[in-house]
C-alpha cells in the first residue's frame, strides 16, 4: 500500500508530552515523528525557504521510506527554480510539492511551470482563486479522484469516527493524506487512528 499520513509539520513543543515523550527536546522531534508516520507537510517554506543544507539535513534525520511534501506559493517561475534548487537537498526524501497559487488563472504561467518541472516530481495544486475552477490535466488538493496520485488535506477537525471511517473508505493509492497541526497533539492522534483503520484492508 502507498497510501501515506502524516501532519502539516512536526515541530510543536505543545505535543510533548501527548505525542512526543517527555525528555524528547526539539531536536530530536522529527527523527521521532518519523519513527511513526512516513511523511509530513511543510508549511513553513512558503514562508521562509530553507538552505539546501537543512533540507540536506532534514533528509539525513529520517529513514528512506520517509517522504517531506513542500508548500510553494507560486508566484513567478524564477521562485519556483529557486526552491527547485533548495529542496534538491531533500534527495529520494522529496514527495509531493503543495503548490499553492493565490492569484487569478494564467494559462500560460502553469504551462511554463509544467514545461520548467522534471516527469519525476510530483506537483499538487491548491488553486485559491475561484477562476481556476474547472482547470483539467494536473492534480488538485482534495480532489479524490485526481491521477495519478492523491494529495489530501483534513482541516475539519475534530474528526468522528464516522468521518475517518468515510475517508479511509474513499482513499485509493498512491494518496499522501495531511492532518491540520493544533496546539493538542490531535494531529498525529487522527493520522494514527486512519492508519489503524486501513491496515487491516491490506492484511
Amino acid at each position: 500500500m502507498s497510501i501515506r499520513i502524516g501532519t502539516s509539520g512536526w515541530s510543536y513543543p505543545s505535543w510533548r508530552p501527548g505525542f512526543y515523550p517527555a525528555n524528547v527536546q526539539p531536536e530530536g522531534f522529527l527523527r521521532y515523528y518519523a519513527e511513526h508516520f512516513d511523511t509530513v507537510e511543510i508549511n513553513a517554506t512558503a514562508y521562509r525557504l530553507p538552505s539546501h543544507d537543512q533540507f540536506r539535513r532534514w533528509a539525513e534525520a529520517v529513514p528512506e521510506r520517509f517522504r517531506f511534501a513542500p508548500k510553494l506559493v507560486l508566484r513567478s517561475l524564477g521562485r519556483f527554480e529557486l526552491f527547485l534548487e533548495r529542496v534538491s537537498g531533500l534527495g529520494q526524501r522529496l514527495g509531493p510539492v503543495r503548490v499553492v497559487v493565490e492569484s487569478a488563472r494564467d494559462e500560460r504561467l502553469l504551462a511554463a511551470l509544467l514545461d520548467a518541472t522534471d516527469p519525476g516530481l510530483a506537483l499538487a495544486f491548491d488553486f485559491r482563486h475561484e477562476s481556476w475552477l474547472g482547470t483539467g490535466g494536473v492534480v488538485r488538493v482534495n480532489e479524490l479522484g485526481a491521477e495519478p496520485f492523491r494529495y489530501i488535506r483534513v482541516r475539519e477537525l475534530p474528526c468522528s469516527d464516522t468521518s475517518l471511517a468515510a475517508l479511509a473508505a474513499s482513499l485509493r493509492d498512491p494518496a499522501y493524506v495531511y492532518f491540520r497541526h493544533e496546539d493538542a497533539p490531535s494531529a498525529p492522534e487522527y493520522a494514527q487512528r486512519l492508519r489503524g483503520l486501513l491496515e487491516p484492508a491490506t492484511s
